[in-house]
């Protein structure tokens, strides 16, 4: 049946979130050994992505040492990567509506598997950026699929303990990849190899157990007929869209001025080609990549809108810390990442405990508007550490800021899929997927730009004079501070603590309008079924009907 045309009743958006009341629910059946077995394929796929994700940018000097990258090319490993996967969301997760979800989940891991092990041979910086390019279009289909086959295993009513061991895993893998990455790189010019080569064990068992276990239906059809569903011009656009605004906040300010022609140019065709994907989703295609229901109920469009607000100020928080630690505390590179595992490591047990707090409630909001209040607070608390602080409070405000954080990483699902019908949540989690990565680099951009500027606001001038024009000076700057005598060297470290209060300020104010935006949704009665299209075939089953 196509989803455009379900028919099933949901709750009126125009009701008073308060006299909205959950429904009664059937008793849980117990979980089979088919749903473990393929819930284990799942983390496992979670866990590979998140690891690769995290590790590579510790050993990134290592690896453009060795690489002999002298044109500053290193940024484009990450960037690359971030890139491919977050354009190729929305196909994936029309592919997986069209295919089947497990075709697309093995194509995903192949392609992870393959821009791994290109990686890990790179002879030369071109190699390497077109490896992790090739990387990012696996991870970004692992990323979706997960989301997809959580809700095609477990109703909505019940994903909140199964959302929240998801989200343990990945936090998991971030908080010891940026270790593991330190670690091999401090081993020598060609330990970081390993890094990726390591990628493969785990590409094949995440093979192999999706392969066996991940029995999930596939829609009838021959191959021809399922891909003529897909829409490809609004796939298309979004791609080219996503590709050329992300080119665009990735040169800003670093390769480029922000006012050149070269990042304008893909910054604005960009976004306009984003626009211009909403407004042809809206009017054309029968089987449309996104399904547009999400932004017509002000609970979804809540859910989105926070998840945007949050992906910003979730990627800050991991991704500004360590440059904190770095520059004002005069950590190592692996050390900044161990100073950083007291928000790693609470954030998964956090959104864990929100998940098993909805699934429990059978509500959402609270959730939302606590995991909101609490990073406010803990955004503020950040604000007041400087370069001298004591180790008590930046780790005392570190995990303040977590729990809010940690709270929100699986909060927003829920009231966007609520209201939709469970034959829409393919469409509502790529929608969900894409947002989350894209404004996570909108995150890096807003934060890098406010940094920036406030660097060359409170440096010293002849500090900032030895560093060319448009380059970053947070990551030129850090490696040469602890060269600098006194008291130029405490001058530089105070100009950084100052610099990065002005980027927690921003991130609490962005809080607040998240905290806002969630107050708009209701309360809705979530699902207590799956979509049987995609549903759980057994094994034993399977076997009998041969």
């Amino acid at each position: 049946m196509d989803p455009s045309q379900d028919t099933t009743p949901k709750p009126s958006m125009s009701d008073d979130a308060a006299t909205i009341t959950s429904s009664s629910t059937p008793p849980r059946q117990p979980k089979s050994r088919a749903f473990w077995m393929s819930f284990i394929a799942i983390m496992v796929s979670t866990f590979l992505s998140a690891i690769d994700l995290t590790a590579v940018g510790t050993a990134l000097p290592t690896i453009a040492e060795a690489l002999n990258d002298t044109k500053g090319e290193y940024v484009w490993v990450g960037s690359a990567y971030t890139l491919s996967s977050t354009a190729v969301i929305p196909l994936s997760g029309s592919l997986a509506d069209a295919l089947g979800r497990r075709p697309v989940m093995l194509m995903s891991i192949v392609f992870f598997a393959v821009g791994s092990a290109l990686a890990g041979a790179a002879q030369n910086m071109d190699m390497m950026i077109a490896a992790r390019a090739i990387q990012g279009i696996g991870g970004g289909g692992i990323l979706v699929l997960t989301e997809i086959l959580v809700a095609d295993l477990v109703p909505l009513a019940e994903r909140g303990v199964y959302q929240g061991m998801i989200g343990f895993v990945w936090s998991l893998a971030s908080s010891i990849g940026p270790a593991i990455g330190g670690a091999l790189s401090n081993k020598g010019h060609k330990a970081w190899r390993a890094l990726f080569y390591m990628n493969l064990p785990f590409t094949g068992l995440a093979f192999l157990l999706v392969w066996l276990y991940l029995s999930v239906r596939t829609p009838e059809g021959t191959v021809s007929s399922k891909l003529a569903k897909v829409d490809w011009i609004g796939n298309g656009l979004v791609i080219v869209g996503s590709t050329l605004s992300i080119l665009g906040l990735s040169w800003g300010g670093i390769r480029y001025p922000w006012d050149s022609a070269q990042v304008l140019a893909p910054l604005i065709i960009g976004l306009a080609l984003l626009v211009a994907f909403g407004v042809y989703e809206a009017k054309v295609p029968a089987r449309p990549a996104i399904l547009l229901d999400v932004f017509r109920n002000r609970t979804s469009l809540s859910g989105i809108l926070t998840t945007a607000a949050h992906s910003v100020v979730s990627i800050s928080l991991i991704y500004y810390l360590p440059v904190f630690f770095q520059a004002c505390l005069g950590a190592s590179p692996i050390r900044s990442a161990v100073d950083l595992l007291p928000a790693a490591l609470l954030i998964a047990p956090m959104g864990l405990a929100a998940g098993v707090t909805v699934a429990v409630t059978k509500k959402y909001r609270p959730v939302n508007w606590v995991g909101w209040a609490i990073t406010i607070i803990g955004f503020g608390l950040f604000s007041t550490v400087v370069e001298d602080s004591s180790k008590g409070k930046w780790v005392g405000y570190q995990l303040v800021v977590a729990v809010g954080v940690g709270m929100i990483f699986t909060g927003p699902v829920f009231p966007i899929l609520a209201p939709l019908p469970n034959n829409h949540a393919a469409s509502a989690l790529a929608l969900f997927s894409f947002i989350r990565t894209f404004f996570q680099t909108w995150g890096i951009t807003i934060s890098g730009t406010i940094l920036q500027n406030m660097l060359k606001k409170n440096l010293p001038a002849d500090f900032v004079a030895q560093f060319p024009p448009n380059f970053e000076i947070a990551y030129a700057a850090i490696p040469a501070i602890k060269l600098l005598e006194e008291p130029v060297r405490t001058a530089v470290r105070a100009a950084f603590a100052r610099s990065m209060r002005a980027v927690w300020q921003t991130m609490i104010g962005i809080s607040g309008l998240g905290l806002l935006l969630s107050l708009i949704m209701a309360e809705v009665p979530m699902d207590t079924s799956v979509d049987e299209t995609y549903a759980l075939e057994e094994r034993e089953k399977r076997v009998e009907d041969v």
